[in-house]
This record gives structure tokens, sequence and C-alpha cells, in this order.
């Protein structure tokens, strides 16, 4: 009877444990003396070799002193997508570098936050992938640094499935119709061709296509000096230079994108309301920009 007792408190303070957790949007991997060219040659070289794929690169607002190099791997890009709800949003992971007084801060998204938070009941289907996936980022990356601190908020498990900002704000589940098409291979042509063209100052950072589902997922560099990436940047930190670049999924006939108000939050979780003020026009400059780039 003992032995039960205990086993059963064992279990209660494992799931309460499990419960109670909470995840950061970013990990720091460390800092380096080298510059930033040296710091992308050598993440790029770490992450090619631990079978990851680099889907693409950028300079956030323009600036040399910012680098996002966005990267995935072919198991989990297969994986996310299986959730209908665009799930294939989750496919894609930012390594930032930030450079600084000499030195070079590196980061990246946390999978584990990107992934309850966008993925949400669907995503203990495919822990165990998700799971392997982390894990092998950060074996890739000990060459480049080995604190893997995380940073940048702290929101509960349980709370990252349905996270919003604050009452009335949006969720995941309310995101933004840009357009929508007569046919999926319409609408992938036309934004290709748009981004090609940098409609509505963009840049096009990666895609991933998926053309047998019907899906295609683009990262849209804003490059509007005005009301682009270095309006808001700055006003709310640049150390989370890893949430850029912004995404678009199309689906079918449809294309969207997460709404501001909740993507952002997502991001900078602790954003004070008294900055998020300060970028009230932000979300709607966003969706601006990107409507213009689907139409």
């Amino acid at each position: 009877m003992k032995n039960l007792i205990i086993s059963a408190l064992a279990v209660f303070v494992v799931n309460l444990t499990t419960i109670a957790q909470n995840y950061s949007p970013y990990i720091k991997v460390g800092e380096s003396s080298k510059n930033i060219q040296q710091i992308t040659d050598e993440v790029v070289t770490v992450l090619n070799n631990a079978s990851f794929t680099i889907l693409g690169q950028y300079n956030p607002e323009g600036k040399s002193n910012l680098k996002v190099i966005v990267f995935t791997n072919t198991e989990l890009k297969n994986t996310v997508v299986k959730v209908a709800d665009r799930g294939a949003l989750a496919a894609a992971y930012k390594i930032g570098l930030v450079a600084n007084n000499g030195k070079v801060t590196i980061s990246y998204t946390n999978p584990d936050y990107i992934l309850r938070a966008y993925l949400g009941d669907d995503f203990n289907k495919y822990k165990t992938v998700f799971d392997k996936f982390s894990n092998d980022i950060k074996t890739a990356l000990l060459p480049v640094g080995k604190e893997f601190k995380p940073f940048g908020g702290n929101v509960e498990a349980e709370k990252l499935g349905k996270y919003h900002y604050k009452i009335m704000m949006p969720y995941f589940t309310d995101p933004v119709e840009l357009n929508e098409y007569s046919s999926f291979e319409k609408g992938l042509k036309l934004i290709q061709n748009n981004l090609k063209a940098k409609k509505g100052q963009t840049v096009e950072v990666y895609s991933i296509v998926y053309p047998d589902k019907k899906v295609a997922v683009f990262g849209v560099g804003l490059q509007n000096k005005d009301n682009g990436e270095a309006e808001f940047l700055s006003i709310i930190g640049e150390d989370h230079i890893a949430a850029m670049p912004y995404e678009i999924i199309l689906q079918g006939n449809t294309v969207t994108m997460l709404h501001g108000k909740y993507r952002i939050a997502l991001h900078w979780p602790e954003l004070t309301m008294g900055t998020f003020m300060n970028i009230m026009s932000t979300p709607g400059d966003i969706e601006d920009t990107l409507e213009l780039l689907c139409e």
C-alpha cells in the first residue's frame, strides 16, 4: 500500500511539473568575437553537416549588424504539414545574429515554444519527431556556443496552444485573409512573381512549397523604411530578431497571415501594453503590405 501511494504521488508530481512548465520563444546559443559573416558561415556549415536544410538568409531592416538564417529538416517539414490548420507555418526555424560592441549574439527560435503555439492539440501526436528536432538543433550548434539559455519571456505550456496577448486579442485561429484565387497554382504563381518584383518593398527570404498538398509558405522581409521592420523592431526589441521574417501561407486557393496582434505578441510576450501602443499601426501596416503582395 505504501509503495502504491508513493507511486501515485510520483505520477502526480510529474504531471504537475508538465502542466506548470514554462517555455520561452528563444534560445541563446552564446556570444562570439568573430564577425557576423564568419558566424553566418559557421552556422550554415554545422547545420548542413547535421542534415538541416538552409532555406534562406537576410539582413532585417537592411542592417549589416542583424542577420537571420532560416532552416528546417525533411522530417519536421513533412510532419507539420499534416496539421490542416496552417501547420506548415511551423516548418521553418530561424537563427538570429546580432552584432554589437564587437560581439555577435547567436540565438534561435525555440521549437518547443513555436510548435506548441502553432499546432495546439496536435502537438502531442508528433511529439517524438519534435523532441528529436529540438535536440538535433542543440547538438548541431554546440561548436558555435554552449549556453542554450531560454529568453524572451515565459508562457505556460498549457497556454501556448491557445495563446493570446490580452482579452479580445486574436488567437492563432483568427488569421487574416489576404486573397482568394481561382486555384492554388494561380495563387502560387502570382505571389512568386510579386516577390520577384519586390512588390510592396518586400523581399523573399524563403519559401516551402508542398505542390501535392497545395500548400506554400513564404517568409517575407518587410523592407519599407517607414512602416516595415525598421519602423517597429527598434521599438519592441532587436534581440528577438529570430522572429523575422513574417510569413504568409497559401492553402488551397486562399492565402492568409497570422494577425499581427497575435504573432508579434507571441514572439515578444513580455511587451507591455504601453510599448504595444507605440506600434499600434504595425499590425495594419504589415497586413497592407502583405495584402499588396498577394494581389
